[in-house]
């Protein structure tokens, strides 16, 4: 079983592994010889914190062995990606790739003999969708009914709470002058409308309605990570840069709403969120981050219980 993307996920799917992150997170020394010294090989194109350590150090506890693989320090780059691919699953029991494109991502699991795990790429990011659904779980009680507001690029973040949304329930109302490119994903996007799941604004003409209208507020960087201090890229960040900030999160846009508030992180303080709301009372974006490790324990679990 692969996760790719959460549109090949089933609704039992993505909520048994939300309710199996939630007890993990509760009940740790339950799972700590979960996977009987499975081994996890993480191979990465894009820098990494948060996916990196959930999956190294989930997989520890759990009771199996990571194997950290830089993409430049291989002969990935070099070769055939189905070819290496087909090399690594004879060395590893789960595969956690950290891709910039998602073809590559897509031509991994065609290949895989054993399960891949989508760590994200340019136009969804599963693991980062199934941790914030962990996240509003815990603090709201359900998922059903409960409606975000994702403020600033439509990408592949939001695609991938979009995709869960219409699985679970979850309401998700974008506000965003932007779409990445490569995030584009029409047919998604009209079948989660035709759920009611999911709304669309293009200017910011709607946002304060939007939020008034939502128990959580959303929002991730203006511009890819690996991007945002490359000096190819400096005039198109300036541009954006200039674009985005009426669409920043801060104190007076905020004021008066009692929304939660959440991040994917990592944060450009004074870009996309005020650096105040970071700790302000109503954020979750650290108890967030933290979830990724417990969700990505139950991911696992789920992908190799399956295989």
């Amino acid at each position: 079983m692969h996760l790719v993307t959460l549109k090949n996920w089933t609704e039992t799917d993505i909520l048994d592994t939300v309710e199996s992150g939630i007890h993990i997170k509760n009940y740790p020394e339950k799972y700590w010889h979960a996977v009987g010294e499975k081994s996890l090989a993480l191979l990465f194109q894009k820098t990494s914190t948060r996916t990196r350590c959930a999956g190294e150090i989930g997989i520890a506890q759990l009771g199996g062995h990571a194997h950290y693989l830089d993409w430049r320090a291989t002969n990935f780059g070099l070769a055939d990606l189905g070819d290496e691919i087909r090399v690594l699953s004879a060395y590893v029991d789960v595969i956690l790739a950290r891709f910039l494109k998602h073809t590559d991502i897509a031509t991994a699991a065609e290949v895989a003999e054993v399960p891949i795990i989508n760590g994200c790429c340019d136009r969804y990011h599963p693991t980062q969708a199934l941790g914030d659904l962990l996240t509003i779980q815990e603090n709201f009680g359900r998922l059903e009914g409960v409606k975000v507001c994702f403020i600033g690029v439509h990408n592949n973040v939001c695609n991938s709470l979009i995709a869960a949304g219409m699985k679970v329930g979850l309401e998700v109302t974008v506000v965003a002058p932007e779409v990445n490119p490569a995030a584009e994903d029409k047919a998604l996007w009209e079948a989660a409308e035709r759920r009611g799941t999911y709304r669309y604004f293009r200017t910011g003409f709607h946002r304060r309605k939007a939020i008034a209208e939502s128990d959580v507020v959303y929002t991730d960087t203006w511009i890819d990570m690996e991007f945002f201090t490359e000096p190819s890229f400096a005039e198109e960040r300036e541009r954006r840069l200039e674009k985005m900030m009426p669409y920043q999160l801060n104190a007076e846009l905020l004021d008066g709403y009692d929304c939660r508030i959440m991040h994917c992180l990592p944060a450009h303080r004074g870009y996309e969120i005020a650096g105040e709301l970071l700790d302000d009372e109503r954020s979750l974006i650290f108890q967030q981050s933290e979830n990724r490790l417990h969700s990505m324990k139950a991911i696992l679990l789920k992908v190799l219980s399956k295989d």
